[in-house]
């Protein structure tokens, strides 16, 4: 077993921030970032047997949970609410739970992140079961929030994932499938919401958008369920049905509001033809 070694809080490559200029203070950040892709390229074949777990969950009714503190917390609840606008799915199939509640948003809740009960606990208001998915996001790894949800729901029958900036660490001991996405020292010692952040981000838009299209929300390469929202949706909306029914824009249109999205609209049309 390798020895666990918290790269997260290890020393920055770069010292003396405070003398630099703006300049070489962006180009430094930018140069960090270059490195999160590659750091999620290696990660892939992790995140492809998760998604090829989840999506027959999903088609048989199950869903994705994450879980998180902080940072990692709110992603999980920022990747899980786009669900329904982008792919017209109800937010009730991909949940974000953070530690502290929605009210950790906005504003930090003092040691929500340390109670080993309270993550397992807050997935039972959803009676999550063996159908569902728990994907627990951690940047150092070691967050007891998730590391106690992950270990009950494993002792449940449940699908579980971590997703860590450490290597062999505590929450990916806990999980079925560990993505480990080792982007090593912060610019900003310890600061997670970057370089790490910025890769889990990734990593759920990969999880989500992949299910998602596999469960046929996707036609070609559009958004064919997206709710119809606002003015640049329903544009978006119409142009789309154009293309695909050879319809001038104010057809289009009236065909698109009157079954409420693309995909509705386009089977309709072909129905009557």
């Amino acid at each position: 077993m390798k020895q666990f070694v918290k790269i997260t809080e290890q020393p920055s490559l770069y010292d003396h921030l405070e003398k630099k200029s703006i300049g070489e203070l962006l180009a430094d950040i930018n140069a960090e970032d270059k490195k999160v892709a590659i750091a999620v390229e290696k990660a892939i074949p992790q995140i492809e047997k998760l998604v090829t777990q989840i999506v027959p969950r999903m088609e048989q009714g199950g869903r994705i949970f994450y879980v998180g503190a902080g940072t990692s917390g709110r992603l999980g609840v920022l990747d899980a609410s786009e669900i329904p606008p982008t792919f017209g799915m109800p937010n009730t199939l991909v949940i974000g739970l953070i530690a502290g509640g929605d009210h950790a948003l906005r504003n930090p809740v003092e040691k929500a992140e340390d109670n080993m009960a309270a993550g397992w606990s807050d997935l039972q208001a959803y009676r999550i079961n063996e159908k569902d998915t728990l994907v627990g996001i951690a940047a150092s790894g070691t967050t007891p929030y998730v590391v106690g949800a992950l270990r009950e729901a494993r002792k449940h029958g449940i699908l579980t994932a971590s997703i860590s900036s450490n290597p062999a660490s505590p929450i990916a001991q806990e999980a079925d499938i560990a993505i480990e996405m080792i982007v090593g020292p912060e610019y900003v010692t310890g600061s997670s919401r970057m370089k790490s952040g910025t890769g889990q981000k990734m990593i759920l838009n990969m999880i989500t958008t992949t299910t998602m299209i596999k469960l046929g929300r996707v036609k070609g390469n559009r958004m064919v369920n997206m709710q119809l929202t606002n003015a640049k949706l329903i544009d978006r909306g119409t142009r789309m049905v154009m293309d695909e029914l050879q319809l001038d824009y104010d057809r289009a249109q009236r065909l698109l509001l009157l079954h409420g999205s693309v995909k509705k609209a386009i089977e309709a049309a072909n129905m009557t033809t």
